[in-house]
């Protein structure tokens, strides 16, 4: 039997300082990585403003503080992100982004493994175009 895991994934991750160091390491590899050309071209020339969302929409998500919400309403994912043509290659980019950013800066396997889950469903779920 698994052990029941105590706190959300906000509290297990270490809390604001965390997300916020794994937001950043996100973005660095994001613009550092030649095979995310992709996605990083659907990103402005400076990626702070979109790490603070990144960071403050993450800090909801995981069960913390809603600071996205205060300050810009719900998230309405898709909606947001309909601009952009995301297919399944900018989905694995942004995963590939996201899963060595967590194995950067999250020690807990199992925690590691539960965030890869979902945003393996929430990267799937903003596709838009087919293929």
């Amino acid at each position: 039997m698994i052990p029941r895991q105590i706190g959300n994934h906000y509290e297990r991750i270490g809390g604001a300082e965390k997300v916020r160091e794994l937001t950043h390491r996100f973005y660095q590899l994001m613009d550092e990585l030649p095979e995310t050309h992709g996605i990083r071209k659907l990103h402005p020339e400076s990626l702070q403003g979109s790490e603070d969302k990144l960071f403050k929409f993450l800090s909801g998500w995981m069960g913390g503080p809603q600071l996205f919400i205060q300050e810009h309403g719900e998230p309405m994912l898709r909606r947001r992100h309909l601009p952009f043509s995301i297919g399944d290659a900018e989905r694995d980019q942004w995963m590939m982004c996201m899963k060595q950013a967590l194995q950067d800066v999250v020690a807990d396997e199992q925690l590691r493994n539960e965030l890869i889950a979902s945003f393996t469903k929430v990267a799937d779920h903003m596709r838009n175009q087919a293929g």
